[in-house]
């Protein structure tokens, strides 16, 4: 049969429909039902399947001129302003103690309260990329600077709801150069820890709950570096973030086999879930490998056929003071039917919030596939 002629590849596709957009409110993370997010300093409260509106839930007081800065999405961007991560830690009596990221400082929200106290100054670096809780347990982020000279680096843990941290676990000087996330699995109960940025530097290690014992997965080259991590029930989900090569998206089984699934155009630091549909974003971050202009949502329905299902073109502003064009997508647990994200540094949709109804359609002719 003719190219031309051959009949369409089936797949499991997943579909989107846009239902909202906010603007000036960037998506933080999910809670069941519940997404959070931040304008600015205040933290906001979205029941996503009632489809109400975003509820006050707490602020932050930051030095008075960042209530200036953070009023404007170019000079909060240049200003690096707002929350860029929070965790939910449950509380009897159905309340939460919130820990959240603002430039220099780890913050608390104790149950009950309005406002975000200051629980730990960080001395290196800005902010980590991301803080993790486990279920009944210790609250995580791990330290993410610039380290040219390749310093240890720590692993800090609260055990009393985000009061007081504690270095818990210290890669040695010259092992990495810095901590890209730390995921909870709640199917193997353990945490999954992403570091970088080069050569044995790249790991995705596999810790027990309480970084009693820490085991090398994978590790050794740019295809180990990694930001966005996904536990599903039949393996790990991860995207490669390296401007040295091409990116991809990798299946990570249980017994340690990695399998390439798809190209991404660009590095991508962003994964997320929603049901059994698992996706990714990529960002615009120039280099000989990565000349993509756009940004991208990469999804799949099966975890096998991938699509690129939304996409974004850069704005003019410069990377190096306003930022690289991205996606963020949120942390937490969805367990929803619904996929938010929050596009910066884009045309159009600069810090904006958009959220679509997730499809999965099976055995649908695949329209935009992506190398597998």
């Amino acid at each position: 049969m003719p190219e031309s002629a051959a009949a369409p590849a089936k797949a499991s596709t997943v579909s989107l429909r846009k239902v909202a957009a906010w603007r000036g409110i960037r998506a933080l993370t999910w809670d069941g039902g519940i997404l959070y997010g931040c304008r600015g300093y205040r933290i906001f409260r979205l029941h996503a399947e009632r489809g109400a509106a975003w509820e006050p839930f707490a602020s932050f007081r930051p030095a008075w001129w960042r209530n200036l800065t953070s009023r404007n999405s170019l000079t909060s961007r240049l200003m690096r302003d707002g929350l860029h991560s929070l965790a939910m830690v449950h509380a009897a009596g159905g309340d939460h103690t919130a820990i959240g990221a603002v430039p220099g400082a780890i913050v608390t929200r104790t149950p009950g309260g309005g406002q975000f106290h200051i629980t730990h100054r960080i001395r290196r670096g800005t902010r980590p990329l991301h803080i993790t809780a486990v279920p009944g347990g210790n609250i995580y982020w791990g330290e993410y600077f610039d380290n040219r000279e390749r310093a240890e680096v720590h692993i800090f843990a609260s055990a009393d709801g985000g009061e007081t941290w504690q270095a818990a676990y210290t890669f040695p000087a010259g092992t990495i150069r810095h901590i890209h996330n730390i995921v909870y699995d709640r199917w193997e109960d353990c945490l999954w820890i992403l570091t970088g940025d080069e050569g044995p530097e790249c790991k995705v290690l596999r810790a027990t709950c309480d970084l009693q014992s820490v085991e090398v997965v994978l590790a050794g080259n740019q295809q180990a570096r990694a930001v966005a991590a996904i536990p599903m029930r039949d393996a790990l989900y991860l995207s490669t973030d390296t401007p040295f090569e091409g990116n991809h998206i990798l299946r990570l089984t249980r017994d340690g086999r990695v399998k390439e699934l798809a190209d991404m155009a660009s590095s991508s630091i962003f994964g997320c879930c929603a049901g059994e549909a698992v996706f990714f974003s990529t960002m615009v971050e120039p280099s000989e490998a990565n000349r993509a202009r756009e940004v991208h949502i990469v999804g799949s329905a099966d975890r096998r056929d991938w699509q690129v299902l939304a996409r974004w073109q850069k704005d003019r502003w410069p990377m190096r003071y306003f930022q690289y064009g991205n996606v963020s997508l949120p942390d937490g647990e969805n367990r929803t039917h619904y996929l938010a994200a929050t596009t910066v540094a884009v045309e159009r949709d600069d810090l904006v919030t958009t959220m679509w109804e997730v499809e999965c359609l099976p055995d649908a002719p695949m329209e935009r596939p992506l190398s597998a």
